[in-house]
This record gives C-alpha cells, structure tokens and sequence, in this order.
C-alpha cells in the first residue's frame, strides 16, 4: 500500500503538469485505478487493524513523540479514505468515468458539474500536498528511529527487519 501511495502522488503532480493529450490520458486513467486500489486496501486494512490492534508505545519513547506519531497515523487513515473518495467524485463531476485498469467501470456518483469538479478537485490537489507532507514526515520519522534512535520502531513498521 505504501508503494501505491508513494507511486500515485508524482503520478498526479505529473499528470496536472503535462499538455493534455494521450500520456495525460493515461496517466489519468493510471492515477484513478491506483487510487482505487488504494481505497480498496485501505478497507482490508482497517479490517486487519481493528482483529490486530497496534502494540503499545516502544518503553522511553517520549510522550510527545508518540502523540505525533498518532496523529499522523491518523491522518494518513483519513486521507487514504477521502483521497480516492474526492478524486472519484471530481472525475464524475468532470463527465469522466472511472475505469480500473481498463477492467471495469466504477459507478458514477455524481452528475455532471463544472463548479462540483472545480471544488472536488482542488481539495483532492490540496490534500495531495497534505498527503505528501504526511508521507515525508512518515519516512523521515521512520529512518530517524531507524537509523539515528535504533530504538526498535523501524521494525514495528517492517517486521521483516531486525533490531
């Protein structure tokens, strides 16, 4: 999931930025079916988050620390939620519909609206920067426990890695 959020984000600055033609088009269709996906995961996930709560915080951990770390977690639930949720909407409201890589066609939700696409797609751009911020903050928190604390954290978000 995190490799399909890390993808989609320069895929949307990227798409907003080039000529409108056949490789915007398709990066169109790329950016919607990778949210999609992403929505779809974020569904599993939460499943599999609330069957497997999150261990308690890492002992020394600083209070503030650990009250950080949970908002961004938060928010970054949130935002993998609404993100693909408004880039659906302001699709529809800009007459387009939704394949998911060429497979199937989502349903549209909302009619066509100019003012509705304006309004859906720049809150879908803003949090896009938010989104951003949110991951950055996220991988440089991570190799700080990482790399500089080597307190453990790192291995709690890649159980793979040992201490």
């Amino acid at each position: 999931m995190a490799i399909l959020v890390i993808l989609v984000i320069p895929a949307g600055f990227t798409m907003m930025n080039i000529d409108s033609g056949p490789t915007q088009d398709r990066l169109f269709d790329l950016h919607r079916s990778i949210g999609f996906t992403i929505l779809c995961l974020a569904v599993v996930r939460v499943v599999v988050r609330i069957l497997n709560p999150p261990p308690p915080p890492p002992e020394g951990m600083p209070k503030l620390m650990w009250t950080v770390a949970q908002i961004v977690h938060y928010a970054l639930y949130v935002l993998i939620f609404v993100m693909p949720v408004l880039g659906w909407l302001a699709s529809n409201a800009f007459g387009s519909a939704v394949s998911v890589f060429g497979l199937f066609t989502l349903p549209t939700i909302v009619g066509k609206d100019d003012a509705l696409a304006d309004l859906f797609g720049e809150w879908h751009a803003r949090l896009g920067f938010v989104m951003t911020a949110l991951v950055l903050m996220h991988i440089g928190a991570g190799l700080f426990h990482g790399v500089l604390r080597r307190d453990g954290v790192l291995s709690r978000m890649w159980p793979g890695l040992s201490r």
